[in-house]
């Protein structure tokens, strides 16, 4: 199997290839330069491993919850790749794809995952693994550091993503913290691979990124 996967939800931008388990990565940290660095980043990954966009079997993206701009530029860029090979979309958590790279790098089967949203929240989400991949107990929500919910039950807890900078304001227990973490296109592209095989996939045009929040940024008198 073979699967291309993007990501551009927060400062970070990923390109990744799972050939057949195997992946391979390109990761930059690019505030604001996605949409320039992007397609070049995606160019040169198949170029150096030889795989054209036709033989792949599907694209996937981190579809949020993260940057409004950051979305819309991976959904409009792995919808144009889709419908210009007719393939498939997967589309994948980026509070899950946090937790996988907890679990991936950090041997942690209980991952807490909190992105900064600006405006005084977080994007929270609660996973817990299941061979091998990570599974959300909760909604994903878009909340105020002190209002997160800590699922209940056994079991220690590790935080990932940025929001954890605020690791005095929210109220829950981590046995540690990686506030410099960023969703990864190399985690994106393992969940995507399960998820493609249960079929999951979407049509290129169905393909739709994942907000949580309304408003982009707060108005004068709400500041």
């Amino acid at each position: 199997m073979k699967i291309l996967a993007l990501d551009t939800a927060t400062e970070a931008c990923s390109v990744a290839l799972n050939l057949d388990g195997e992946i391979v990565e390109h990761f930059e940290l690019l505030p604001r330069r996605h949409s320039r660095e992007l397609l070049a980043m995606i160019e040169n990954l198949l170029k150096q491993q030889n795989v054209t966009l036709g033989e792949l079997d599907a694209l996937a993206f981190g579809r949020g919850p993260g940057a409004f701009t950051g979305l819309r530029v991976a959904t409009a860029m792995v919808q144009g790749l889709a419908f210009s090979v007719e393939k498939p979309v997967v589309e994948v958590s980026t509070l899950r794809a946090l937790a996988q790279e907890g679990l991936r790098v950090h041997h942690s089967d209980a991952v807490l995952t909190a992105i900064d949203a600006r405006m005084g929240e977080v994007y929270w989400g609660a996973f817990r693994a299941k061979d091998g991949l990570m599974y959300p107990v909760i909604d994903e929500v878009v909340i105020a550091p002190e209002k997160v919910i800590q699922p209940e039950g056994e079991g220690q807890w590790l935080g990932m993503g940025t929001g954890w900078q605020f690791r005095d304001q929210l109220s829950a227990e981590v046995i540690n913290c990686f506030p410099e973490a960023y969703p990864r296109a190399a985690d994106i592209a393992i969940l995507a691979a399960a998820d493609f095989k249960e079929g999951l996939a979407v049509p290129a045009e169905r393909a739709r990124p994942v907000y949580l929040r309304d408003k982009v940024a707060l108005k004068k008198s709400e500041r």
